[in-house]
């Protein structure tokens, strides 16, 4: 469960600079890496398939076919993410790990009936008259894709990173490769690629969760859904966080000057999207070091606070692990902010060669800087809103979710009104006064910890 914390405080304990280079670099990959793989596998088949696919308007149908899949099914799913997670880590807690499969199974019929309910209506209503192959791989694929991310965010909490960056590393190579052998069939082979790829992925995340919990006797179970076992709070907030970062997303999409139809009534910003992709590359370093900082020296002296707040240690001790956890959580921030500053200084310099070798012009190269501004700004939002989690402040958490939501839109609105001149600064500016606001309510939260654990016993 904490291996890769584990593996960070080894590296980290040799004390050289390699040492130092590997846990960062160690870190950057297993924090990122399936956005990374995502983001890289779909422009891999964009590019290798523009010069066989014909017409070449193909290549972007399917890329706009996948970005829905992937908003689609992140947004539905969320409503399961974090509140599973939590039934997860209680069940453990209580050494009840035989209740995880089969409650596991139940959630899972759940989630991919209710997929194919909604991706069934989709084809008929945002999919109307096209082709029956491309509405069933659609439908196929927003069942496999919601199936993937319930078992990513499970794998996630059992602290599983390595396996999840190997696993879509495996799954992503296949789809890059699947998508090229049956390119030749246009959309359709592209899709039918993409598809494979993540039925494969699913599977071996669910091999993995069988190997670690070992089928029980019970095959399917739904105590998950136990009024005592439920949190709203979390459901409300995996689905709002997830909206939040598409939000400014669909209102680009559907925004008619900013857009243009691809294919049935599912709609593109070719000014917007190909920013915001390139910038979430940026958030490597970022989430390296936001991975490194929880997962050391967060994590032990939050564990070591709490095992002698149970454990009946002295106030001074106690006193002492509180301050060490307020530094640690000072540290961190400042690191993330310095290594975000610093990738947004290496955008400006090299922006202008990234768009030239990828084709793009330098009229994105404004958005761009703004784009990865806004992504550093949310790896700090992420940040403080795991901080929370760890602190058991789920309406802390829900006020910060749906603040970030109400101002994505609203900003994003506005700016889309006063035109392209203010183009992303809705997102960005909606991440950093939530990011604020959750750093002020942080502090006070930090400032009365002792007082408010102990009333909690």
């Amino acid at each position: 469960m904490a291996g890769i914390g584990f593996e960070l405080r080894h590296m980290l304990r040799k004390n050289t600079l390699l040492s130092l280079v590997q846990a960062y670099a160690y870190a950057g990959v297993i924090g990122s890496g399936p956005w990374v793989l995502s983001i890289v596998g779909i422009l891999l088949i964009g590019i290798f398939s523009a010069s066989v696919v014909v017409p070449a308007s193909l290549v972007t149908q399917f890329q706009t076919s996948v970005t829905y899949l992937v908003a689609s099914s992140l947004i539905y799913t969320g409503l399961v993410q974090l509140a599973f997670t939590r039934f997860i880590s209680d069940r453990l807690f209580e050494k009840q790990k035989h209740l995880v499969m089969p409650n596991l199974h139940g959630l899972m019929v759940i989630v991919l009936l209710g997929a194919a309910a909604l991706a069934t209506l989709a084809l008929f209503v945002v999919l109307p008259g096209l082709g029956l192959a491309y509405r069933l791989l659609m439908l196929a694929g927003f069942m496999l894709m919601s199936g993937v991310w319930v078992l990513t965010v499970l794998l996630s909490g059992m602290k599983r990173y390595q396996a999840i960056v190997g696993l879509f590393g495996m799954g992503y190579g296949l789809i890059v490769v699947g998508a090229l052998l049956m390119r030749p069939w246009g959309l359709e082979g592209l899709l039918a690629g993409f598809v494979l790829g993540h039925f494969v992925l699913l599977a071996g995340m669910w091999l993995l969760v069988v190997k670690e919990f070992h089928p029980a006797r019970r095959l399917i179970a739904f105590d998950f859904l136990q009024p005592d076992k439920l949190y709203p709070s979390l459901v409300a907030v995996g689905f709002l966080y997830n909206l939040g970062i598409w939000a400014d997303k669909f209102l680009f999409w559907f925004f008619p000057p900013t857009s243009q139809p691809i294919i049935g009534h599912l709609r593109a910003s070719l000014i917007y999207d190909l920013p915001v992709f390139l910038s979430y590359l940026s958030i490597i370093p970022g989430m390296a070091v936001f991975l490194v900082r929880i997962e050391t020296d967060f994590v032990e002296y939050y564990d070591k606070f709490y095992d002698a707040v149970r454990g009946g240690g002295s106030l001074e001790y106690i006193e002492t692990m509180r301050d060490e956890m307020v530094y640690a959580i000072q540290q961190g921030l400042g690191e993330i902010a310095k290594i975000q500053t610093l990738a947004v200084l290496v955008t400006f310099v090299a922006g202008p060669w990234l768009l030239d070798g990828l084709g793009i012009s330098r009229l994105y190269l404004p958005l761009l800087h703004v784009q990865v501004v806004g992504a550093g700004l949310q790896v700090g939002l992420m940040a403080v809103l795991n901080v929370f989690f760890y602190l058991d402040q789920r309406r802390t958490v829900l006020l910060l979710c749906a603040m970030f939501v109400l101002l994505n839109v609203v900003l994003t609105v506005l700016s889309l009104a006063f035109g392209a001149a203010l183009y992303g600064y809705g997102f960005a500016l909606a991440t950093l006064l939530t990011l604020a606001a959750g750093l002020l309510l942080l502090s006070k939260r930090l400032h009365r910890l002792e007082y408010q654990t102990f009333m909690l016993q």
